[in-house]
């Protein structure tokens, strides 16, 4: 049996029938399940090799704030798994501008790295996507 040479599979990282993905997070990560169900789905969509888009916006910008504490609410700490969107191929990450001055946070706020847009670009982006899901 030969050995396998990744050099061989070089469209591997592509998916030709893939879907355009875009999750709007717009609620705040803790008080309900809508931000930890929408990072299931986005991981999920991934792992199946589409083509996803994450969006934080308005109270959804703390979704990926550091420093939270969800244990001080009974709440599982779900927000460091964004870190873990890389391993998915997950690297389309934006924060709406408007929000995130709006609730005075900077680009350094944030547990992964981001993109800047504002509304009109997101609103850009959207116009773009086969499917958008929003929390």
């Amino acid at each position: 049996m030969s050995e396998y040479d990744p050099a061989l599979d070089e469209d591997d990282d592509v998916n030709e029938d893939a879907q355009k993905f875009m999750f709007v997070n717009r609620k705040a990560p803790y008080g309900s399940i809508h931000m930890h169900e929408l990072q299931e789905m986005m991981l999920i969509c991934g792992a199946y090799e589409q083509d996803v888009t994450a969006v934080f916006m308005d109270d959804g910008v703390y979704a990926i704030k550091k420093g939270q504490q969800g244990a001080a609410l009974n709440m599982k700490h779900f927000s460091p798994t964004y870190r873990a969107l890389d391993g998915y191929d997950i690297e389309k990450l934006y924060v709406e501008k408007e929000s995130m001055e709006a609730r005075g946070l900077t680009p350094d706020d944030f547990l992964v790295d981001i993109e800047i847009k504002t509304a009109a670009e997101i609103g850009a982006l959207m116009e773009e996507q086969d499917v958008i899901l929003t929390a």
